[in-house]
């Protein structure tokens, strides 16, 4: 009966590690999507019309804002679905850690609507700041969680001696 009890703390171990390397990989996915938000960001700002306090753009005004903002919905939807795989992992600091990116991937985009509209720098360092606040999170979450690999390599160094 033990070695059946031990049987599932191991199968519930592995369960747990996957949901923390697949937790990670996303956070990787996510660190991916803002790099390119940012990019996309930065072209419009160097390329694009700036809106002025007396005319406003439209959020689809030219393919590389449209990008930008489809591609900052997107960005939204994944940092809420890593919020609830880091509560399904009940992994404490990932919960947080994923909680204040999309906080600050929400921001991002609220400034972003009160930059369209205004063209006020505030706006523009608010989208910035709050990028680099959903950067450090996600970046966090790589460095914080097992990878795949390592998990593995301890568990069979373990079994063989």
């Amino acid at each position: 009966m033990s070695h059946a009890g031990s049987a599932t703390k191991v199968g519930s171990e592995q369960a747990r590690a996957s949901r923390l390397t697949r937790l990670r990989m996303s956070s990787l996915g996510l660190v991916s999507m803002l790099i390119l938000e940012f990019i996309l960001g930065i072209i419009y700002n160097l390329y694009g019309t700036a809106p002025t306090s007396k005319k406003s753009i439209g959020l689809f005004s030219s393919p590389d804002l449209a990008l930008h903002v489809i591609l900052g919905i997107l960005l939204f939807l994944a940092a809420a679905v890593q919020v609830v795989r880091a509560v399904g992992a009940r992994h404490a600091l990932s919960v947080w850690l994923s909680a204040v990116g999309l906080v600050a991937i929400v921001a991002a985009g609220g400034a972003g609507l009160g930059f369209t509209g205004s063209g006020a720098s505030g706006a523009s360092l608010g989208m910035s700041l709050a990028f680099a606040v959903a950067l450090a999170c996600y970046v966090a979450m790589v460095f914080v969680l097992p990878s795949g690999g390592s998990s593995r390599g301890s568990s069979e160094g373990s079994s063989t001696t």
